[in-house]
């Protein structure tokens, strides 16, 4: 049995649709996400159901489908709405950052010259902690790899074919070894069961903090796991949870393209990169989000 339910969002006027776009077709092979032409369609768990999560972008707004596979499940047009707009990355205010910085001396014309840029959010904060572990110290091209693994592996499939990416209750069903066979170190692949157990057990909540003292109790207890460090829980509250503060000076790509900004001949350095980056809090990741994508058209 399956239930179909639709919303619509409106667009800002330089909404970076590409962009969007681009972020979820980083796995060409598309075993969870399809990226066609406007459209994303993603595999999800939508309380404990399979469910398919399409967003088509077109004439200055969003429409937006879930088809739940199951009996009857739990719907409510808000929370859709939620979902789409954290994606889709509505809830950020850069609006307020552009009209600060678009005429700064060092950053203003690339703040002008990429209006409208935000940073696109994983469905779920656990999605992006999950993303930023599998990440850890790799090269792009193998995260992907080892996340389709991982994927495949729980195979929890939708009616349409895709599969849905996993919960912590899909993924605490998995041993060390399988996650091992996936790609996982034995230490990624602890990390990520000991997160899933204290999710469990309701010692860590990951929902979105609202004030900067509960994201740093969030960063303290992700950062007190084995195997969890600082740059994994900057990369998790960037893409998952909204937070635009945190600061990439570890990122290698941030720390080129700050280079190549201030024309600077020598490499520059982390500390260098997070004293510079320091003068623009709150928005912090957010400039970084616009040096990374200073010389790249194909998302970050």
């Amino acid at each position: 049995m399956k239930s179909n339910y639709l919303t619509e969002i409106a667009l800002p006027i330089n909404y970076h649709i590409n962009d969007f776009l681009a972020f979820h077709q980083r796995d060409e092979m598309g075993v969870s996400e399809m990226v066609q032409q406007n459209q994303i369609k993603k595999g999800i768990i939508w309380h404990d159901n399979p469910a398919l999560l399409t967003i088509t972008l077109e004439d200055g707004k969003a429409q937006i489908q879930l088809d739940i596979d199951g009996d009857k499940p739990f719907y409510s047009p808000e929370s859709l709405t939620d979902l789409a707009s954290h994606m889709l990355g509505l809830k950020q205010p850069v609006e307020a950052f552009e009209s600060l910085y678009q005429t700064h001396p060092v950053i203003g014309e690339l703040i002008s010259r990429q209006m409208g840029l935000r940073i696109y959010q994983s469905a779920t904060p656990f999605e992006a902690l999950n993303w930023a572990i599998i990440g850890q110290q790799i090269s792009v091209s193998a995260a992907i790899s080892i996340r389709r693994r991982f994927i495949q592996v729980i195979g929890i499939q939708h009616s349409s074919g895709l599969l849905c990416y996993p919960t912590y209750k899909q993924v605490i069903q998995c041993s060390q070894n399988d996650l091992r066979q996936c790609g996982f170190s034995a230490g990624k692949a602890n990390a990520l069961l000991n997160i899933c157990h204290l999710i469990d057990s309701g010692i860590l909540v990951l929902t979105i903090p609202e004030s900067e003292n509960e994201i740093k109790l969030l960063t303290e207890k992700l950062l007190s796991i084995k195997g969890i460090g600082m740059w994994t829980v900057n990369y998790a509250l960037l893409r998952g949870f909204n937070y635009l503060n945190g600061s990439l000076h570890g990122d290698v790509a941030v720390r080129r393209n700050l280079q190549y900004l201030l024309k600077w001949e020598d490499k520059v350095s982390p500390e260098q990169t997070e004293k510079w980056l320091a003068e623009f809090s709150p928005w912090k990741a957010l400039v970084g989000a616009h040096l990374w994508q200073q010389q790249s058209r194909s998302g970050y």
